[in-house]
């Protein structure tokens, strides 16, 4: 019996969870399948799963074909729809080994399976031991959002915020530092909300402290995309005395106006993100930053853009995740008149990128002469503690951590 094929659209958490439904599918004993696990970020990213799907369908004739993910949670009469489809399985639903099992034993099973992701209170019980490259693992400690800025389709993808306990985390942080890893990357939807639905509402700041006091073998912490307006005391006092706690952090910052980070319906202004960001980089003097950024949110003149483009510098933003804004139906964003035309936004996008490029080229060649801690993702490229990568013309150790001398870079990698 041939095992199911997958194919994961979207974000790192889906990549994460496709991981998790692997084991799923294997242990229900689920044969020849296609499971597409879907992204709602944009109506392309819709578009884009439609056409996926089609063209699985084209490649495997035979195989049952299923829908899942946050596309397949928003709009299930989409995919239900469609020819090509089989069956369409919710977020919550993807995760739970009944749903495999009755789709493995019993082929008369509801064709769509998509409840109410409002109502789920708990994160996945599902832990997977190292997804990821052999030297860094990601682990999953949250869920969901609670805020609903106007442009966002996630809520309703992901439904509301949940945290995994700490003691699940720091246990299974162990058992991936027993299996040789490195590094860890914690991961979430809205990382710094975990602990608010939590026993005393710890905040992730302790969460961080905890896995680094308990688990004293594991040499490197990562934590991605964070809120800078919920960044707590103790995060904060760990960027400043955990070595072991990388020095970059990536912002989820949308934009550099004032005017429309208020129609966006986030919760800093531009002050906000300069002060941490400069609080920060005072604590930890070699800390480097990444942003996501929308060009284009509708009402966006190109005197709110320029604050965009002035936020690089101003935040020292290095790592640049640009996003031309596309219309999502079933958001606020989408009814706001004055519309930015799409011509006007790819050129936003491209000055941002442009920008966001020359900020990587300032930060690359800083770094020629110096030496740096290389967590080796395979024999000839790693990543430095600031998350830039390394290319070694001889073969060193994958999964290992070695001192390297960088020489020079190509506007792309560190040579070392």
């Amino acid at each position: 019996m041939s095992a199911p094929k997958f194919t994961t659209l979207g974000c790192r958490l889906n990549a994460y969870e496709t991981e998790a439904m692997k084991e799923l599918t294997a242990q229900a004993g689920l044969g020849d399948a296609v499971i597409v696990n879907t992204c709602a970020v944009t109506a392309e990213a819709v578009r884009k799963a439609r056409q996926e799907i089609r063209r699985l369908r084209r490649d495997n004739p035979n195989a049952r074909l299923i829908v899942t993910g946050c596309a397949a949670q928003t709009e299930p009469e989409t995919f239900a729809a469609m020819a090509e489809v089989d069956a369409v399985i919710g977020n919550t639903e993807k995760m739970q080994p009944a749903t495999w099992s009755a789709l493995a034993g019993d082929f008369g099973t509801e064709p769509v399976q998509v409840d109410d992701i409002m109502s789920v209170t708990e994160t996945a019980g599902h832990l997977i031991d190292g997804f990821g490259t052999r030297s860094r693992a990601y682990v999953q400690v949250q869920n969901g959002c609670d805020h609903r800025c106007t442009f966002c389709i996630i809520p309703y993808g992901r439904g509301n915020s949940r945290s995994v306990p700490a003691g699940v985390v720091v246990d299974q942080i162990k058992r991936l530092v027993d299996r040789g890893y490195n590094e860890v990357v914690l991961t979430g939807v809205d990382l710094t909300s975990w602990g608010a639905d939590l026993p005393a509402a710890p905040r992730l700041g302790d969460l961080v402290m905890r896995i680094l006091k308990l688990v004293p073998d594991l040499r490197r912490l990562r934590i991605s995309s964070i809120d800078s307006i919920e960044v707590d005391e103790a995060l904060m006092q760990a960027i400043a005395t955990e070595p072991r706690l990388m020095p970059h952090l990536h912002l989820s910052l949308q934009h550099g106006d004032d005017l429309i980070l208020k129609r966006m319906k986030r919760r800093h202004l531009r002050d906000d993100a300069i002060r941490f960001a400069e609080e920060a980089r005072k604590l930890r003097p070699d800390m480097t930053f990444g942003a996501d950024i929308i060009a284009g949110f509708p009402t966006e003149t190109e005197a709110h853009f320029e604050n965009s483009l002035r936020l690089v510098e101003d935040c020292h933003l290095t790592w640049l995740h640009v996003f031309p804004y596309s219309k999502r139906n079933g958001t606020p964003a989408a009814k706001i008149p004055n519309q930015v035309n799409g011509a006007v936004i790819r050129e936003r996008a491209a000055r941002l990128r442009q920008a966001g490029q020359a900020a990587v080229d300032r930060h690359l060649a800083a770094q020629v002469g110096q030496r740096h801690q290389v967590l080796l993702e395979n024999p000839h490229m790693g990543r430095t503690e600031q998350f830039a990568e390394v290319r070694f013309d001889a073969p060193q150790p994958e999964g290992q951590i070695v001192t390297a001398r960088i020489l020079d870079h190509d506007g792309r990698q560190l040579v070392a």
